[in-house]
């Protein structure tokens, strides 16, 4: 399948948060969220380790910061791109603000929640789901994390 060039773009724009976040010892994780017209509204990077923070991942920080950027929780027409598929916690965040797809690059074959472990974002027992695109630059997202595990630091 082929993904929209604006997906490869907005993963470009995650990846560069994940290098910022790689530079004070956390999984290098970025995302971005971007709003109908394609503006980035938030963007977020892994933070666990700088803050001390277990729910420190960089999808709650771009939703946080494009929940303030847009004056509300609902984040309805909204797209998370992210580098890593999400966790539990963070597909939970994603639904819960009811963004309208959820974009990622490397799958997380540990912990994934956007098909790979677990599919909560499409689970349709569940009241909310959103539209999942994955591998988006997938071979570009997961160098870097397999270069931060190679080199034994922490989990994420």
């Amino acid at each position: 399948m082929r993904v929209p060039a604006r997906y490869e773009a907005w993963m470009r724009l995650a990846l560069d948060e994940a290098a910022v976040a790689q530079q004070t010892g956390d999984l290098p994780i970025g995302a971005i969220v971007t709003d109908a017209s394609g503006a980035v509204v938030g963007r977020g990077r892994n933070h666990r380790q700088a803050d001390h923070d277990p729910t420190g991942h960089a999808e709650i920080a771009a939703l946080r910061e494009a929940a303030r950027t847009l004056g509300t929780s609902r984040l309805d027409d909204c797209t998370l791109v992210t580098t890593l598929e999400p966790c539990v916690m963070c597909a939970g965040a994603a639904l819960t603000a009811r963004v309208a797809r959820v974009v990622f690059g490397a799958w997380d074959a540990k912990a994934g929640a956007a098909g790979s472990v677990y599919d909560l974002l499409r689970d349709r027992r569940l009241p909310l789901h959103c539209e999942v695109i994955g591998g988006v630059l997938e071979t570009e997202c997961a160098a870097p994390l397999q270069q931060f595990f190679t080199r034994g630091t922490q989990s994420r």
